[in-house]
């Protein structure tokens, strides 16, 4: 069983945007999605800073931090592309105008609830930024993630332990060992890496999943 790398996760999420969506990247690995959108496919990028028509990572040496995405690194900005004031860019995710968001996640249940702005350690520093508002907001919320924590655990689980961003908001779910939809009937498997059985995916994930 091979894992997918970060790129190779990203490339996969690519590949699931639709020509002429509206989409927001979320801080840390979903912001790699940028750098493997098909060029021959027109993608809106919105970074909730106040960002519309993103492109991809700039080349070394090329980088205005002046022009940076809601993570704050450097992004480069296509022929059309605008920026303008926060509350504009919240005032487009709150209101429906986001086609898709991708975003990090800690935990994701089998319902769809999602976790991702705190552990509910003592110790974590909270971090909700724009996601409860992009959850709700965007007509679908793709997540990913790493399948399993460093300790081996399911980041998938069938009810989450840490306090939820937005409950049944997930459509997709994207890590480095399958792709699985979110259903009424639970979560069904779309892909998983070479190498890797149904009932492996099942024993890792530690819930039944629908093929």
């Amino acid at each position: 069983m091979h894992k997918l790398t970060r790129d190779q996760m990203a490339a996969r999420v690519a590949r699931d945007i639709p020509e002429g969506a509206y989409v927001n990247l979320g801080i840390g690995l979903p912001t790699l999605v940028a750098n493997h959108l098909p060029r021959d496919r027109e993608i809106f990028l919105h970074s909730e800073n106040g960002l519309l028509g993103m492109g991809p990572a700039p080349a070394a040496g090329a980088e205005d931090f002046d022009l940076i995405n809601a993570g704050k690194q450097p992004v480069t900005l296509l022929p059309g592309g605008a920026f303008f004031h926060h509350a504009d860019s919240f005032a487009m995710m709150r209101g429906g105008h986001l086609d898709i968001c991708v975003l990090g996640a800690f935990q994701v249940s089998a319902r769809g609830d999602l976790a991702n702005w705190h552990t509910g350690a003592p110790d974590a520093i909270p971090a909700v930024g724009g996601a409860m508002d992009l959850a709700i907001g965007a007509k679908q919320t793709f997540v990913m993630m790493e399948h399993l924590t460093k300790d081996g655990q399911s980041k998938i689980v069938e009810h989450c332990s840490y306090p939820l961003t937005a409950p049944a908001c997930v459509a997709r779910i994207y890590t480095d060992l399958a792709v699985l939809d979110v259903t009424p009937r639970g979560l069904r498997v779309i892909d998983r890496v070479d190498g890797l059985s149904h009932a492996e995916l099942e024993r890792l994930t530690g819930l039944q999943l629908q093929s």
